[in-house]
């Protein structure tokens, strides 16, 4: 689950938080390849646009009650979205331990939620099979009661570029879907999603899904102790111009440990901003891309941001482990 990167900054605004921070873009002249992949975008968008219809609302149902004894995150019980935290999220051996088991809890859960996407299955349906599994192990969905979000996972489908609201549509085939789920577990949250085809999927479709996997890939390989932050915005960058989608730069990646959402910031496109990253440390990187506009439209429920143009939205989401010598993905089955 992703922060907002909202400037000007909007006090209490919606989706994980909104930054303050100054953000500067590095400039880049496009050449022939960008200019033609840009042009692409928009065809493919134009394309989309007349075959599918706008992703529809459906009908929201109340939250799902959680057992007493299972722990709480400390923002449960308030509908403020809680300010990002300063605090780098560094972990010993004990705490790495505990680290891992709610990612590796939260990539099972992932995995199972995949195996429910097919047509009709509604999203809500998906977020009660999702809700039951982490409580049955003694864990608490996260994403329940944050900021006042009203269901145990995001589920963002189609022109959804993230924080979807699970409701009663049901799932259509051709249709996309993008499933992000933590896990907070001993104290510790666990952060993924994963980008699921439904049905018979048009080969578009795939490929914006499997370059976004690639992407992250991509960007995952380059961090070690020592790297600079913006090499993972350069590496994705690359990869996505290279095959003519457009990155998302509104919401990025976040520490995460025993805080949900701290310090660093992660971006996903080009950028000039400072830090290294540290052995020990744990954060996610979660790039979005489009076949069309970059840009966001919010509905009224204040989580749910679609693509301006309705074109199709893709992410994919690892927590990851900094080392001296690379990293390793925690949330992997």
């Amino acid at each position: 689950m992703e922060l907002l990167r909202s400037p000007p900054f909007l006090p209490g605004g919606r989706g994980k938080g909104c930054l303050q921070k100054p953000f500067l873009v590095q400039a880049k002249r496009l050449g022939g390849l960008e200019k033609a992949n840009a042009r692409s975008r928009g065809m493919q968008s134009s394309e989309q646009l007349k075959k599918r219809a706008p992703l529809a609302r459906g009908t929201v149902s109340p939250p799902l009650p959680v057992p007493s004894h299972i722990t709480r995150p400390p923002y449960v019980g308030t509908n403020d979205v809680p300010e990002i935290a300063s605090e780098i999220q560094m972990h010993d051996k004990e705490s790495i331990v505990h680290m891992k088991a709610a990612c590796e809890l939260a990539a099972r859960v992932l995995e199972y939620a995949g195996t429910l996407v097919k047509p009709s299955v509604t999203t809500d349906e998906i977020d009660k099979a999702v809700h039951k599994m982490i409580i049955d192990a003694g864990g608490y969905p996260s994403p329940l009661g944050y900021g006042g979000f009203p269901k145990s996972v995001c589920t963002s489908v189609n022109e959804c570029m993230c924080h979807g609201i699970p409701d009663s549509r049901k799932l259509q085939d051709g249709d996309i879907i993008n499933i992000d789920v933590t896990v907070y577990l001993n104290g510790y949250h666990g952060d993924t999603s994963k980008t699921f085809l439904c049905g018979e999927v048009d080969e578009p479709s795939k490929l914006l899904v499997k370059v976004t996997e690639e992407c992250m890939l991509r960007a995952i390989s380059a961090c070690k102790h020592g790297t600079s932050f913006k090499k993972i915005g350069r590496r994705i960058s690359e990869h996505a111009e290279k095959h003519g989608f457009g990155v998302v730069e509104r919401f990025v990646g976040h520490g995460v440990g025993r805080i949900f959402h701290s310090e660093p910031i992660i971006y996903h496109q080009r950028n000039n901003m400072p830090g290294q990253m540290v052995a020990g440390q744990t954060f996610t990187i979660e790039p979005i891309l489009s076949m069309g506009s970059i840009e966001c439209d919010m509905w009224g429920d204040g989580w749910t941001a679609v693509t301006t143009d309705g074109s199709l939205a893709a992410q994919f989401e690892h927590t990851i482990l900094i080392t001296k010598t690379g990293a390793e993905i925690l949330t992997k089955c």
